[in-house]
Order: structure tokens, then C-alpha cells, then sequence
């Protein structure tokens, strides 16, 4: 038996004993429990998703899978469903991310630590706002998905854990306590990032970034991932590169990282000519949605620039480049000394 080979038919006729049956008789006939994952939506209806996926078997392949034979989730059932074109949902809302904490605990502070009822307009406000933050799949949200009742629920699990709080702390999770100590000791700054999250939302500015790419795992940034993915999107601008790429050769001077001064046209020879990455180097909490200017960016190797992004604070180009020297003096890599760069024609001369 092929697991995952059903056909939509199979699927509507599976339903369609679900119906006839009755869902409690329909599961026990077939071994299975409640869906406490994934939930197939039809007709307005929803289904127990890994109990329809492996009853279809029946349909397509002469025997149904024992629930043990598969999983609910986006692995197998799920998957295959989608993959029929069946709408499928998450019978429990996503956990929080770093970006919608943000704005809980902007909230929060807004009202003095101390937490707020589902019915307060603000909160509904934050409600409505967070439903279109372009973070969660689709199909990872329920009817009850950031709904004013689970957004207060949130104000509570942050106030809890205040430092001035004298009763019992709620469960809560430690991304509430990192994110709140993150307000408590820079709360302009934080207030500043709940502001640029809150103004790409109700712009749509976020709406459209490219995807989440996989290789941002690696980036770090107490900020969220809504920002660090505009922060990206503007250092991938091809045009604005090219700009940056242009005014630096127009001054007479090498492409060499910024940081440590490497070139890739004197490593790899013809290959590596008129290459090097761009570095966005306003922070950003103050990178709003106007115009990048040439003096935003920074020249810097791959090495570099991957360096400069996988932990915060992330530091200049000048700062990295400090740290590299620290390295060198302790017996670490080799670099080039300020005056070795400069009178090679590639300075780290601000454009």
C-alpha cells in the first residue's frame, strides 16, 4: 500500500460515511481518536483530518490505514489534503512569536503593567491587527485565531511576570519574560519597534516582502522577524546595490568588505569582479518605510555580513572589524591594517 495515495474522491467518499455514520460511530468504527492537530474544512463543515486521510485509503487502495499508520499533521494527512485541495485548519491557535509579544507588551506598558479585559477597544484594536500579520500560514488558524479573548489572556501572561507583580504568575512562556525584560530595559527603543510593526501593518508594507527565506533562522535580532525581513528585502534591492556599487568605484576605490577587507576580483579573478553584499547598517527601530539612502549601506563579504546578523546587538561594520582585530592581536586570523587598505585604493571611507 502506497501511503499518501488517495484522490480527492476518495476523500469526498470517506466524508461521506463520515456524515452517514455520524462522527463518533465514524471514529470508532475505524480506530481513531479526535483531531488535536489539523481539522479538514468542507462545505463549511470540518472533519477529524487523519481519520478522513486514512478511512480514503479504503476508497483508493482496498483498505483503510490504522490510525497508527500515519500521523494528523503536516507530514501526512494534512499534506496530503492540501495537496487535493482541501482547506485545511489548525484545531488550536499557533503559539505567539517574537513580532506579535512585541506588540502585547507595548500594550501592556501603554496601561501600566497591568492587564487588560477582553472588551477594551484597545485590545480589540490589537486583535484586528494581529490577524493580519503575515507570519502564520493560513491553515495554521482557527475561528478563535488572535481573537480579543486570547490577546487579553496575553496581556495577562506579561503583567504576571513584571517585576512588581505580587501575585501568582500565569504559565505564560519564557518569550513573554525575554521580550518584557527587553521593554524594561530599553523600553524608547522597544516602543520605537512596536511603532515600525505597527505602522507596516496598517500600511501593508509587510503584505509584500518576499517569503521567509530558510537561511533566516541564522538572524538574530530582539526586534522580530517582520523587520528583519523588510531589513533584508532592502539589502537584496539589486537596483539599489548597483547604486551603492557604482558611487564606490565612481570614488576610485576597491570593492573590499568594509569590515575585514576582502575582495572577491583579487581571490577569484574575473569571476569574482563587481561582487560584494550590501549591509543595511540603520538599526531597525529607526529604519522606517522611507527611501534607503547610498549612506545606509555598507560594502561587506558574505562572511562578514552573516556574521554581522547572527546574534544581537548587531554591530557596525567598524565594530566587527574591531572584534576581527582583537582576534588577530590574540594570535587569531590575519587582516589588513587600516593604512594596508587604504593605500591599496580600498578605504572604509563613509560614501
Amino acid at each position: 500500500m502506497r501511503k499518501g495515495a488517495i484522490s480527492r474522491d476518495g476523500v469526498l467518499k470517506a466524508i461521506a460515511e463520515y456524515e452517514e455514520l455520524g462522527r463518533d460511530r465514524f471514529l470508532s468504527e475505524y480506530g481513531y481518536r479526535s483531531a488535536t492537530g489539523y481539522l479538514l474544512v468542507h462545505e463549511g463543515r470540518t472533519y477529524d483530518s487523519k481519520a478522513i486521510a486514512g478511512v480514503a485509503h479504503k476508497f483508493d487502495q482496498g483498505r483503510a490505514l490504522e490510525s497508527d499508520e500515519l500521523s494528523g499533521g503536516r507530514s501526512h494527512a494534512a499534506r496530503w489534503l492540501a495537496r487535493l485541495g482541501f482547506v485545511i485548519r489548525s484545531s488550536r491557535s499557533p503559539d505567539w512569536t517574537r513580532d506579535e509579544i512585541i506588540l502585547a507588551c507595548d500594550l501592556a506598558m501603554a496601561n501600566g503593567w497591568k492587564r487588560l479585559e477582553f472588551n477594551d477597544s484597545r485590545v480589540i484594536e490589537l486583535s484586528e491587527l494581529l490577524q493580519t500579520m503575515p507570519i502564520h500560514p493560513e491553515e495554521l488558524r482557527n475561528e478563535l485565531f488572535r481573537n480579543p479573548n486570547g490577546v487579553a489572556r496575553k496581556t495577562v501572561d506579561i503583567t504576571s511576570r513584571h517585576p512588581d507583580y505580587r501575585g501568582k504568575p500565569t504559565n505564560g512562556n519564557a518569550l513573554d519574560v525575554e521580550v518584557m525584560n527587553d521593554f524594561l530595559t530599553r523600553p524608547a527603543e522597544m516602543a520605537e519597534v512596536a511603532q515600525r510593526i505597527r505602522d507596516g501593518l496598517l500600511t501593508g508594507d509587510f503584505q509584500s516582502l518576499p517569503p521567509e527565506a530558510e537561511d533566516e533562522d541564522d538572524y538574530s535580532a530582539p526586534e522580530g522577524r517582520l523587520l528583519i525581513r523588510r531589513h533584508r528585502s532592502r539589502e537584496r534591492d539589486k537596483g539599489l546595490r548597483k547604486r551603492k556599487i557604482d558611487a564606490v568605484l565612481r570614488q576610485g576605490r576597491r570593492l573590499a568588505c568594509e569590515a575585514c577587507g576582502f575582495d572577491f576580483e583579487a581571490t577569484y579573478g574575473p569571476r569574482g569582479a563587481g561582487y560584494i553584499e550590501c549591509h543595511h547598517v540603520v538599526p531597525l527601530h529607526e529604519a522606517g518605510e522611507g527611501r534607503t539612502k547610498l549612506s545606509d549601506l555598507a560594502l561587506i563579504c558574505a562572511n562578514c555580513h552573516r556574521m554581522i546578523h547572527r546574534r544581537a546587538p548587531w554591530p557596525t561594520p567598524g565594530g566587527l572589524r574591531d572584534l576581527i582585530q582583537q582576534t588577530k592581536n590574540q594570535g587569531g586570523a590575519w587582516l589588513p591594517s587600516q593604512q594596508e587598505l587604504e593605500s591599496s585604493g580600498a578605504g572604509l571611507k563613509p560614501s
